[in-house]
């Protein structure tokens, strides 16, 4: 399969999605509806919504209708904007870039890109429970979904990993410390994600426990690569300062192993959620493909 054209297409979908579901950006208020726009508007790969619609895939068919998958997948990249606009913030990571354009506190101020944020997290779970768009959801699944998104982007998920992160920079910690911040930070929502997707597509046991292995090993590759970049990365490349994890004393792999090992466990990762599909037929290659991808990636 082509990569490529598939991400692509899934991408456009959520895309036309959000830009259905959200206010338009001179809604008053224009200020927060412009601020919110401008960071969903602003790129990205959506890899969040296209794991989860991949999941879905991977259990249904890939020309399986499943009811309100669409709106599951787009409330994550709401909490995944949300998350990078706090990210930047002074308070937090203090960037002056975000995919390649002036992050949202840059142009809206610190108080508007705060409450912008606020408001994409709590519009994610409005998505979640809008009659209109899970309309035919089983109600137990998407009790178990709304659960599923609230830990993976709250304290026992990714909040949780953007707390232990921030208080271990220009500390000394373990390398059990840093697996908690990459499998927190990054993989809980990564790991949601992929859940999420089996859930609405009503996986069985069986096939949920394995997806759920290859969440966990991809959601944790994609945070090696991302150290990776920080690294060997161009800013036009990754649309963001690059050396900014060393710079503020951050824990990473590379910080820990180097980057060759570091390589080499995102790779031994990729191979790993790429074997935990072994139960599914091809309905599952654009996940086995996203799992190379993750590691190969150049932003």
């Amino acid at each position: 399969m082509d990569l490529k054209v598939y991400l692509k297409k899934k991408k456009g979908v959520v895309d036309g999605f959000l830009d259905r579901a959200l206010p338009k950006s001179d809604a008053f208020p224009a200020s927060l509806h412009g601020s919110i726009r401008y960071s969903v508007e602003a790129g990205g790969k959506r890899v969040r919504p296209v794991l989860a619609i991949a999941a879905a895939e991977a259990v249904a068919g890939r020309d399986a209708f499943v009811p309100g998958l669409l709106a599951v997948a787009s409330s994550l990249e709401l909490i995944h904007t949300y998350s990078l606009i706090h990210d930047d913030l002074p308070a937090m990571d203090n960037d002056d870039f975000r995919r390649g354009k002036p992050t949202n506190h840059k142009v809206y101020g610190e108080a508007v890109a705060i409450l912008a944020g606020d408001a994409l997290l709590t519009y994610a779970f409005d998505l979640l429970t809008h009659p209109e768009h899970v309309k035919g959801m089983k109600p137990k699944a998407l009790v178990n979904i709304i659960r599923e998104v609230a830990i993976g982007s709250g304290n026992m998920g990714m909040v949780g990993g953007q707390v232990v992160d921030i208080e271990s920079e220009g500390k000394e910690v373990d390398f059990a410390t840093l697996e908690y911040i990459h499998t927190h930070k990054t993989g809980a929502l990564i790991r949601a994600s992929i859940r999420v997707g089996a859930l609405a597509a009503d996986a069985s046991m069986k096939q949920l426990t394995a997806l759920t292995r290859y969440g966990v090993d991809v959601g944790l590759a994609f945070q090696i690569a991302d150290d990776i970049l920080d690294i060997e990365g161009t800013q036009e490349e990754i649309g963001k300062d690059v050396g900014s994890d060393v710079a503020r004393g951050k824990k990473t792999y590379p910080a820990f192993v180097g980057i060759e090992e570091s390589k080499l466990r995102a790779r031994e990762l990729s191979d790993s959620a790429v074997k935990a599909l072994e139960i599914f037929g091809p309905s599952a290659d654009p996940l086995r493909e996203i799992a190379k991808y993750i590691v190969d990636r150049k932003s």
